[in-house]
């Protein structure tokens, strides 16, 4: 369930919401008019999403800088075998997924991420078969060709590794050898907390915010290593609290992409994680 609400949603905190609220539902349903438990709360939470999505769309055509998902422990997110299954979860598909409409995502995560025929789907929206096929077809399309980091997971982590023996040691040059000439730095703020407001490009406009992100704090920070999204990633802590978090994609021998959550509001649901 929460799987799903977040792949609807891209927010675990509304995610989580859209549970408690099912189960809320569940627990005054008729229980002896439901066929299927699976099927019906596959209905209710995908129908809860779609109610939140047109608000959801408003509230990020105002929001402050670039926004990125919510992140989420990928464990949470359910069975994550193939490195298909990580890739479907991760930051940049999670963007991918921003393009479509709310029948389309839904339709898209239905049959993507959990494998329902389109007679099920049709079930769960109330819509034909042949308008299920046609919302399917729209957003492959428009989601495209899936992002793919073609690092083995052994090596990514090897990667995040020295990411965070430099980081927490301060040495900004070992950081910029670990970093492609091209690297790509998005960071989410939302006016909550201070970030940059466009894409950074380049190893050394990337370092050099890095540095300054660092700054703020001083030698007080902590980091450790996390799995969210599917991707590894750096928890940054100063005080005890989660004040960021950086998710790495790799490719080859180097970082391509780091995606930093910095709005507080977005950390939150995961201050009781603690890294390794």
């Amino acid at each position: 369930m929460f799987g799903l609400a977040y792949r609807m949603l891209g927010s675990a905190a509304e995610a989580e919401d859209v549970v408690q609220d099912a189960y809320l539902r569940w627990s005054g349903a008729d229980r002896e008019h439901i066929g299927s438990l699976g099927a019906w709360l596959a209905k209710v939470v995908t129908n809860l999403c779609l109610n939140r999505l047109t608000a959801a769309r408003a509230t990020r055509e105002r929001y402050v800088g670039f926004w990125l998902p919510e992140p989420a422990q990928t464990g949470a997110l359910g069975p994550m075998e193939t490195a298909e299954q990580r890739d479907a979860v991760s930051m940049a598909f999670m963007l991918l997924l921003e393009r479509l409409t709310p029948a389309e995502r839904a339709v898209f995560v239905l049959r993507e991420a959990f494998s329902y025929g389109y007679r099920e789907i049709a079930d769960v929206l109330d819509l034909s078969e042949a308008n299920c096929r046609q919302l399917y077809g729209r957003a492959r399309r428009r989601v495209g060709k899936r992002p793919r980091f073609d690092a083995p997971g052994e090596q990514r982590r090897r990667i995040v590794e020295r990411f965070l023996t430099a980081a927490t040691s301060g040495d900004l040059a070992g950081l910029e050898r670990l970093l492609a000439d091209d690297v790509v730095a998005w960071a989410d703020g939302g006016g909550k907390a201070r970030a940059a407001l466009r894409p950074i490009t380049g190893r050394e406009k990337v370092v050099r915010y890095l540095a300054g992100i660092a700054g703020r704090y001083g030698q007080a920070v902590e980091f450790a290593h996390a799995d969210v999204n599917g991707q590894d990633a750096v928890l940054v802590r100063h005080g005890g609290e989660i004040i960021s978090i950086f998710v790495i994609e790799v490719s080859a021998e180097t970082v391509v992409g780091l995606r930093i959550v910095l709005n507080p509001e977005k950390l939150s649901h995961l201050q009781g994680v603690t890294g390794s």
